[in-house]
């Protein structure tokens, strides 16, 4: 699977947890954020299962606007931050989703599953999916518009990442066997950068 090893990755990010704490959040996470805030609050949507939720800023954030959160990354040093801000947060891999089916009104998964090999894409949707209410919500956002797989060399973490890309039209293809599309738009990230994928996902 072209370099990907789940131990360097929960190395990467224990390594480099205290970094991205101190980490300002980009304007256009807020706005992604939020709109998806607002399409809960719509639907009075109560529980929120973070996935990939790294130091638990955006679980924190929701958590203050009323929301029954659960916070789950398998970095232990992750974990240890979200509990810091009094998050219920636990050590769990996004391919074992320790819950019974049907659990949460609503998943928020940001810059996460970029790390799943391709070839087991289509097994962490269907586990997301069994996790969710009928009708229950999933916010899905990735970096992509290329077609990729494998270490990135420039990683600035240590050791380096194994990130999965896709194009547009392929990310959707692949979702689509899982949910229904209600949102998909992309934001520029700059010249010669993959695009960030925005997807709002209902399970149907």
């Amino acid at each position: 699977m072209n370099g990907f090893d789940r131990q360097k990755i929960k190395a990467a990010y224990n390594n480099f947890a205290e970094h991205r704490e101190r980490v300002e959040i980009e304007p256009w996470k807020f706005e992604e954020r939020e709109r998806f805030l607002a399409l809960l609050n719509r639907e009075n949507r109560i529980s929120l299962l973070e996935i990939g939720a790294g130091t638990g800023r955006d679980s924190w954030y929701f958590q203050r606007q009323g929301l029954e959160v659960t916070s789950i990354d398998f970095s232990e040093e992750m974990v240890r931050l979200c509990k810091e801000k009094g998050l219920n947060a636990a050590i769990m891999d996004f391919t074992h989703l320790d819950f019974p089916r049907e659990t949460f009104d609503a998943v928020y998964a940001l810059n996460c599953l970029l790390h799943v090999p391709k070839a087991k894409l289509d097994e962490v949707l269907q586990r997301i999916r069994d996790v969710l209410r009928s009708g229950g919500v999933f916010f899905l956002g990735l970096y992509g518009g290329q077609d990729r797989e494998g270490i990135w060399e420039h990683d600035s973490y240590e050791p380096k990442r194994f990130f999965s890309m896709y194009e547009d039209q392929a990310i959707l293809a692949i979702v689509r066997r899982w949910f229904v599309v209600e949102d998909f738009h992309t934001v520029d990230m700059g010249p010669n950068k993959p695009h960030f994928q925005s997807m709002i996902l209902r399970k149907f």
